[in-house]
């Protein structure tokens, strides 16, 4: 009970809607925590399919131990974004995003921010994860007011109205390896024409309960792949969007209306 209230009252309020009206379905992968496997190993089959993803990353835990494997360091930050890849916000400190106070959570998302403008010169976050669990309302409003779009979970894909302060994401761990439900959500996503957000942590051939193994990763990047969807990082998603939006074409107030 006490997790259906977390998810519902977060869900219910400060919303900004996007209006999902695309021409072809979207897929972005993404990994939460920024473990160096998810670069070395996921990236690389990201890469081998010329596809990239979204790395988000709490920097105050930077080449520390964590459950999905060691953290990644600074020089994989570089990497990422030589090879076309999104770093994005995970807070500082790997904040709760239940258990934390508003005001706390935002100096986290403020000195994430500080850190990597001093690791990497001119590099920004423009999208965000919320770490650990679901936004409480003040959380998913201060950070709200510091990235053009917040990932979730919820394992499904986004369509029809979508709310850029809490995307729906599918966490490819909690199948546990079964291929089958994966391809099921890429179909739906693709007779949908939506967006689907795969997430996860490590990549590796003895992923954490956390992780997925590379040749499940690899199934799940062929899939997509195959089903037609373009993939792109989130920040690619939302950049495609804006750059295609239909002249005249406005979004009630508050939304923003996507066509691809």
């Amino acid at each position: 009970m006490l997790n259906w209230y977390k998810r519902r009252i977060a869900s219910v309020l400060f919303k900004r809607r996007l209006a999902v009206d695309l021409e072809v379905p979207l897929v972005s992968f993404t990994f939460d925590d920024f473990p160096q496997s998810a670069l070395h190993c996921g990236g690389a089959i990201l890469k081998s399919y010329g596809v990239a993803g979204t790395y988000y990353v709490s920097l105050g835990l930077m080449g520390l131990d964590s459950p999905s494997g060691r953290v990644c360091i600074s020089d994989d930050l570089v990497t990422a974004l030589e090879e076309g890849h999104e770093l994005g916000c995970h807070t500082f400190s790997h904040c709760d995003s239940w258990d934390t106070d508003g005001l706390v959570f935002e100096q986290s998302i403020i000195q994430n921010r500080a850190a990597l403008a001093e690791i990497v010169p001119g590099a920004s976050f423009r999208s965000f994860s919320y770490p650990l669990s679901t936004p409480r309302p003040s959380v998913k409003r201060a950070s709200a007011k510091h990235f053009a779009c917040s990932r979730a979970g919820g394992q499904t894909f986004n369509s029809g109205k979508a709310d850029l302060n809490q995307l729906s994401a599918y966490f490819l761990e909690k199948t546990k390896g079964d291929i089958r439900p994966v391809r099921d959500v890429i179909h739906r996503n693709k007779e949908s024409n939506g967006w689907l957000i795969f997430a996860t942590h490590d990549i590796s051939p003895q992923p954490s309960p956390f992780g997925c193994t590379s040749e499940f990763f690899e199934q799940v990047v062929r899939s997509s792949v195959e089903s037609g969807a373009r993939i792109l990082p989130v920040i690619g998603v939302l950049d495609a969007i804006r750059s295609t939006r239909i002249a005249g074409d406005v979004a009630p107030r508050g939304e923003e209306r996507a066509d691809v």
